[in-house]
């Protein structure tokens, strides 16, 4: 052995904390200049390098906020993905900003799930103790148990209104508190963190060295305030002694609580362990929470790379602001609220317009481009469905070219849906087969006998709702508080009463010729039948005002009912 032995340890130890050795790590130094290692098998990434994981390719590309590019995407496991997102902290109601970020993560395990059969394991801490929540409790006078459940049920029902798939688990931050002191005493004995004589512990940044700052770069950014007993003022709160009035637990180091970014950390890993394929969360959790989260994990479990794809959602702009909306600016809309004006499937397309990692401007104008697409796909539908019945009549169709048209779109959806999750480029290939469609669907006053063509707009119709229900756009409405009313008794008796007007429209419609008139003259309706038509048409108009709309097609008719919305809502 070599005599120089007094200085191998300082030298071990500075070597595990800047390239996360874990304390199994065999080293041996083979001359005074020479160490040999051989890293630990859970032990991957060194410095702030990413490394792509080792497993299985699943062919697609996502966009990784630690490498800030599109990296293929490579899973621990075929066909599963173990998924961790940061849930809300309840202390008030939740609005739009939130919708936003966990429709746009719904849609892409959706996608993930129902179009490349990943099984997405997802886990989402509820945070229910915190600053936020203790000082509202307080203003409510109620306890912070009570306020935290209360807004706790009320996201989930929004989420639920959303129809935001729920993860495979929820846990409560109160409920883990000794996982919680369990994970900061591992995190002290590996070097990475300390206590105060006040009762505190925090994570010392500079015992991990230049590796703090993955996804931001944030190595010298200002810390969190704290207690003069700090070591680096960059060092952040494992744990928070108990203060007057505050609920605490105990600990090794007093009575307290968890500090904001070790229930992230401690949950993340009590359920997928020491390796992570997705997290997700909004844009502006990245720093500090989300490179607190990743400091704490690695030094807890001694590898260089705990999550291995950190995926985030742009912010929600009110139309012509720079600030995001959130409850501390005082500019934000609720989820409630918003749904009295629009519908789920309307905020759903409007998500789908814009990739999810981008910003997102909120307007009437851009809920009504939303509101738009649908209305032109719902009107596809519709005509493609008379002509499939025989009441709509057009000239010959060109079949081949419709089938062609078919098959590039579903292959133009899948490399977008594969390429970081496009959306934006799936609406507008699903709008261009509608547009391509509709110019085949040109209604002539009178049959020419042409052949027919309706299996290839019924496999139009059957793809376009596969793909907008994989997204969570039910086309169909089924599930809309407005429907129509499932007996089929509204149905039956729109039926029956758009087939009478059509008869009498088509009376109306009868001409005679008139004695003295040029042979060339065009056939004019009875003067006496006039009133016929001004009734007709007064009736579609009344009809269209409540939801019924029915389209005059040559000498036939066709009708459809639109969801009925509550009075007002255009006036948004």
């Amino acid at each position: 052995m070599w005599p120089c032995i007094t200085i191998f340890r300082p030298l071990l130890l500075k070597l595990r904390s800047r390239y996360a050795f874990s304390k199994d790590t065999q080293l041996t130094l083979v001359s005074p200049s020479k160490l040999i290692f051989r890293p630990s098998a859970s032990c991957t990434g060194v410095g702030k390098k990413w490394t792509r994981p080792t497993g299985y390719d699943t062919g697609l590309k996502t966009y990784n906020s630690l490498t800030k590019q599109k990296e293929p995407l490579v899973l621990a496991q075929e066909g599963i993905a173990t998924w961790y997102s940061c849930g809300p902290t309840v202390y008030d109601h939740a609005h739009l900003g939130h919708a936003c970020s966990y429709v746009r993560f719904d849609i892409i395990q959706r996608i993930l799930s129902r179009v490349f059969g990943i099984n997405v394991i997802h886990v989402m801490v509820i945070t229910d103790i915190d600053d936020k929540i203790i000082r509202r409790a307080l203003e409510k006078s109620i306890s912070p148990t009570i306020l935290a459940r209360m807004y706790e049920e009320e996201f989930k029902n929004d989420m639920l209104a959303l129809k935001v798939l729920p993860p495979a688990v929820y846990l409560r931050v109160t409920e883990n508190i000794p996982q919680i002191v369990a994970f900061i005493e591992g995190i002290i004995r590996n070097e990475h963190a300390y206590a105060t004589k006040q009762g505190d512990v925090y994570f010392d940044i500079g015992s991990i060295g230049d590796r703090y700052g993955k996804l931001m770069g944030a190595g010298d950014a200002a810390g969190e305030p704290g207690d003069t007993e700090k070591r680096d003022s960059r060092d952040f709160a494992l744990w928070k002694a108990s203060k007057p009035q505050e609920p605490s637990w105990e600990s090794p180091w007093g009575k307290g609580r968890p500090g904001w970014h070790i229930e992230c950390s401690t949950i993340a890993s009590s359920v997928f362990g020491s390796q992570l394929d997705i997290h997700s969360g909004g844009v502006d959790l990245a720093f500090p929470h989300h490179e607190n989260e990743i400091a704490q994990c690695e030094a807890y479990h001694q590898c260089g790379q705990w999550g291995n794809y950190f995926l985030h959602s742009g912010h929600l702009h009110l139309k012509g602001s720079a600030e995001k909306m959130s409850k501390s600016l005082n500019n934000y809309i609720t989820i409630k609220d918003f749904l009295e004006s629009y519908s789920t499937n309307e905020f759903r397309m409007f998500c789908l317009l814009t990739k999810y990692r981008s910003a997102i401007d909120y307007s009437d104008a851009s809920l009504n481009e939303a509101r738009s697409s649908l209305a032109t796909i719902t009107a596809f539908t519709h005509d493609a469905q008379a002509y499939m019945r025989g009441q709509l009549q057009c000239q010959a169709v060109q079949e081949g070219a419709l089938w062609e048209r078919l098959a590039e779109t579903k292959a133009n959806v899948v490399r977008a849906l594969a390429d970081d999750f496009d959306t934006p480029r799936v609406v507008n290939a699903i709008m261009s087969l509608v547009s391509h469609g509709n110019r085949h669907l040109q209604p002539i006053a009178k049959p020419d006998r042409s052949p027919r063509s309706p299996a290839v707009f019924g496999a139009f119709l059957t793809y376009i709702r596969e793909v907008f229900e994989v997204l969570g756009v039910d086309l169909l409405d089924r599930k809309e508080p407005h429907s129509v009313d499932s007996s089929g008794t509204l149905e039956n008796v729109v039926e029956q009463l758009a087939r009478f007007r059509s008869d009498v429209r088509a009376f109306a419609l009868s001409v005679e010729d008139m004695p003295g008139e040029p042979a060339h003259a065009s056939p004019r309706p009875h003067s006496e039948k006039l009133p016929l038509l001004k009734a007709c048409d007064t009736l579609r108009k009344d009809l269209a005002s409540i939801g019924v709309h029915i389209r005059d097609r040559g000498p036939n008719s066709t009708w459809e009912i639109s969801q009925r919305r509550p009075a007002g809502q255009d006036k948004k």
